[in-house]
Formats: C-alpha cells, sequence, structure tokens
C-alpha cells in the first residue's frame, strides 16, 4: 500500500526526521530507509531505534512517531496511475458477471476473459490503515473486507512479516476461500505481486509469485547495479534463507516499472471491459468495508 498504492514514503521520512532532529541525529538516509520499507512496524522501529541510537526508548520513539503520522497522514493521495490500475482490476468482475448469464462457466484462462481477483497485503497496521485510508474509502472499496490482510492481523504469525512470505501466502488464501463454487483455487505461480520495498519483493519471490516491482526512484538509486538482485529476492533481507524459495537472477519472473501508469494489461493476459459496462445493472453491488461503512459501487474512476 505505502508507495505503492499511496504518495506515503517521503511523509514517513519527513515524520522520522523531525524525530531524529530534535535529538541531533543526522537524516535518515536511503540505505537504512530501504531496509525499514515494507516491514511491520514494530521491526521497523526496531532497526531505526537500533541505527539511530536515540536517547530515548522505543516505547517514546514508536509515540512520537505516530503522533507525527497523525498529524501528516490523514489526506494522502493515491500515486499516478493507481485510481485507474484500482477501476481497470475491479472492472473485470464484468467476465465472471457474464459468464454466469451465458452459463458458460469456461476455466480456461488463456483464451477467455476472466475476473481478476485482487487482495491487499499491506505491514500497516488497522489504526495506521484508517489514518491513511478513511478519506479514501471509495478507492479502496475494490479491496473487499475479507480480502484484506493488514500488518496486525492475527493470522500472521508475530515476526513473520515482509520479507517473509506469509502476508502473501495469506493473501492468496483469503481470495481461495472466497471464489464463486466450483471455480479452481488459484495457485502462487499465477499471482502478479504489485511491490515497492525490497523486502517485499523478496516476500512475493518466496511466495512464488511474479513480482512487480514499482519503487521510489531514490530507492532504486540505492540498488543501482543490483537490480537483477532484488527481483530475483535475493538481497537477503531476511538473512541467509532456503534458496530453493528465491527466484534465478534474469528468470523473466519479476520485472522493474518506474511508474504503473499505463499498465501492460496485454503482457499478463488481462481483458479490461469497456468502462460502459459500469452502467450495466448487473455490475452495481453493495458491499460493507472493514469499518462497517456501507458502499455500493462498481469499482472507482480515474
Amino acid at each position: 500500500m505505502d508507495g505503492l498504492l499511496l504518495d506515503t514514503e517521503d511523509l514517513y521520512t519527513l515524520c522520522i526526521n523531525l524525530i531524529l532532529e530534535k535529538y541531533g541525529r543526522p537524516k535518515l538516509p536511503w540505505s537504512i530507509k530501504a531496509k525499514l520499507q515494507g516491514r511491520p512496524g514494530p521491526q521497523a522501529n526496531k532497526l531505526l531505534h537500533d541505527w539511530a541510537q536515540l536517547p530515548i526508548a522505543r516505547e517514546e520513539y514508536a509515540k512520537q512517531y505516530y503522533e507525527l503520522q497523525a498529524q501528516h497522514f490523514p489526506g494522502t493521495q493515491p500515486l499516478p496511475g493507481i485510481p485507474k490500475l484500482l477501476s481497470d482490476l475491479a472492472r473485470t468482475r464484468y467476465w465472471e458477471v457474464e459468464d454466469k448469464k451465458t452459463k458458460s462457466g469456461s476455466d480456461d484462462k488463456t483464451t477467455n476473459p476472466h475476473r481478476v481477483h485482487i487482495a491487499l497485503a499491506t505491514s500497516s497496521h488497522k489504526a495506521n490503515f484508517v489514518l491513511k485510508t478513511s478519506h479514501l474509502s471509495e478507492l479502496f472499496s475494490v479491496f473487499e473486507s475479507h480480502r484484506r490482510v493488514l500488518g496486525d492481523d492475527e493470522r500472521i504469525t508475530p515476526g513473520r512479516g515482509k520479507p517473509l512470505p506469509d502476508i502473501y501466502l495469506l493473501a492468496l488464501k483469503t481470495i481461495n476461500d472466497s471464489l464463486p463454487e466450483g471455480e479452481k483455487p488459484i495457485t502462487p505461480e499465477e499471482c502478479l505481486v504489485l511491490e515497492d520495498s525490497v523486502p517485499g519483493v523478496e516476500a512475493g519471490r518466496r511466495a512464488g509469485m511474479r513480482v512487480i516491482w514499482a519503487p521510489h526512484p531514490m530507492l532504486k538509486n540505492e540498488y543501482a547495479g543490483r537490480e537483477a538482485e532484488v527481483l530475483a529476492g535475493r538481497t537477503y533481507e531476511a538473512g541467509e534463507v532456503d534458496t530453493d524459495q528465491l527466484g534465478e537472477i534474469d528468470d523473466g519472473w519479476a520485472e522493474y516499472r518506474a511508474t504503473l501508469v499505463d499498465f501492460p494489461y496485454e503482457k499478463f493476459g488481462i481483458v479490461i471491459p469497456p468502462v460502459e459496462v459500469e452502467k450495466e445493472a448487473c455490475m452495481v453491488e453493495t458491499g460493507k468495508l472493514a469499518d462497517g461503512e456501507v458502499v455500493q459501487a462498481v469499482g472507482t474512476t480515474a
């Protein structure tokens, strides 16, 4: 979510730098920030605190950090291309509706347009998620509440966040557990992970999924010359791991994109229905968000 869907990474840096400045510490370099991205809050805060050697307890640092986030995060906006991307993917539900109308029910996803099931896998805990998204309920309505996996999800063992693969495997499980009756379960190799962080890319690769890496420009600069390692999940952000879980250099299973604007749907076998189908009665559905808000939507429009 952060840095991939929402333009929050520079706000995170701002909040950290305000605390560092307060205690006479140097500003956060990208070499350290790169290790914080994508990780659950407790692990990221420990890494930051150990590096900065702040003269305050971790608990006090976390308190000040979240207070600053509460000031700066409301009003965050999606990154370029994200409203259209989510709207397009949500509109693929039309193919599922059409299958039911025609009773074709074909499982051949190589030749027939099909719905793209999407889930959200973010290291942000629930309170932080609400802080950043409460004003973007329409945008996030494309993620059904049962297909949102947050950093403090009780189904994830503490300490098993990104770069470990658990969060993506759980996200896939939320999809498979809610597929229409008779639809074949989706396998990891049929999944495409969209990530901005290096630990997140490693998590996706270790989950056996394809990955698109769309990093902050400064993060890309930090890994200049090591892009192939990042895409293979071989930066070893989780330390030495079973290499059978990782990709191979230049195996084509992951790629870099500077932006998610003009997403190459055809390359991944995705067919987007025309915008006009949103006007059809069959595309209007009423759902309830995780915070209880009821929405009626066909997906967001760019």
